[in-house]
């Protein structure tokens, strides 16, 4: 049992911040991992065969790793907004997860790109540091440009089909695809008890703001805090071994199972046939540019 130790050190307002971020935290993840809701839906890719969707956007993401234009790729990003928005997904919800993190680090990654130092080139705008010329070329913002519109389209496409499509479906289409064995029974172990150890975490926590309220030093936070941290893994740690010896004991071999059947119509075909289109038609219009 843990006991507060007096009344000096974290304030409330210091208390409720780390309870904001703690909590803010957990239901940023939940709501980034659940997907179920959207996946429900019936929209466009919803109802689409998850095979031929699977396969017609890794065909889209070839698409964006070829593609040499900035023309072409905001083409196939309006169509990853597009397709969106034929899904029944919230405009603002699909830009937040295609426009921040990934392509906001990537863009921060190809910043140096555009400096003359490391794209020679036609200058644009000419600076002096510290007496030494520099410049941005023309070359390298049409680089970075590239590969930040590249980054944007892929996330767009790869969040697309993980929203539009159930984990379990999702599992089994890559074991269809030959996916190994030991990395599909990974990631289905892993997204069944992430939800889990988060519930067992928020509870943690409310257990200890219950028994402890106000942490009175920095030292003590941190020693409840390694506690709880070794408490939660070896629970984990019995709790895996308790649940494969429980899952061998009803016939489980290590392949998934799933009862939905897949049934392709008319219109995979057609969305298959044009991602097919797409693709050979960037390489056609990459010989026009350099």
């Amino acid at each position: 049992m843990y006991h507060s130790t007096g009344n000096a050190g974290f304030s409330p307002k210091a208390n409720g911040f780390i309870e904001r971020s703690i909590l803010g935290a957990i239901g940023f993840i939940q709501g980034t991992v659940s997907n179920d809701e959207i996946a429900a839906k019936q929209g466009f890719l919803q109802r689409r065969d998850p095979r031929y969707k699977s396969l017609s956007i890794a065909i889209l993401l070839c698409c964006v790793l070829a593609s040499k234009s900035t023309i072409v790729l905001s083409i196939f990003y309006l169509a990853g907004i597009t397709l969106a928005l034929v899904s029944s997904i919230n405009i603002g919800f699909f830009l937040k997860r295609t426009l921040f993190f990934i392509p906001l680090f990537s863009f921060f990654i190809v910043v140096p790109a555009i400096f003359s130092t490391i794209t020679p080139g036609e200058p644009v705008f000419a600076f002096s540091i510290f007496s030494n010329h520099v410049s941005i070329t023309r070359q390298g913002l049409g680089s970075a440009l590239i590969f930040f519109m590249r980054v944007l389209a892929s996330v767009s496409f790869a969040i697309l089909l993980v929203l539009t499509m159930r984990h379990h479906v999702l599992l089994k289409v890559l074991r269809i695809f030959k996916a190994p064995q030991v990395f599909v029974m990974t990631m289905g172990m892993c997204y069944r008890y992430i939800f889990l150890f988060l519930d067992i975490i928020q509870k943690t926590f409310l257990a200890i703001k219950s028994r402890v309220g106000f942490v009175s030093s920095t030292k003590a936070g941190q020693k409840i805090a390694a506690m709880n941290m070794a408490g939660l893994w070896l629970k984990s740690y019995r709790m895996q071994t308790q649940v494969y010896d429980a899952m061998l004991s009803r016939g489980y071999t290590g392949e998934p199972k799933v009862l939905e059947e897949f049934k392709a119509g008319a219109i995979d075909g057609i969305f298959l046939t044009f991602s097919l289109f797409a693709l050979a038609g960037t390489l056609w219009l990459n010989r026009f540019f350099r």
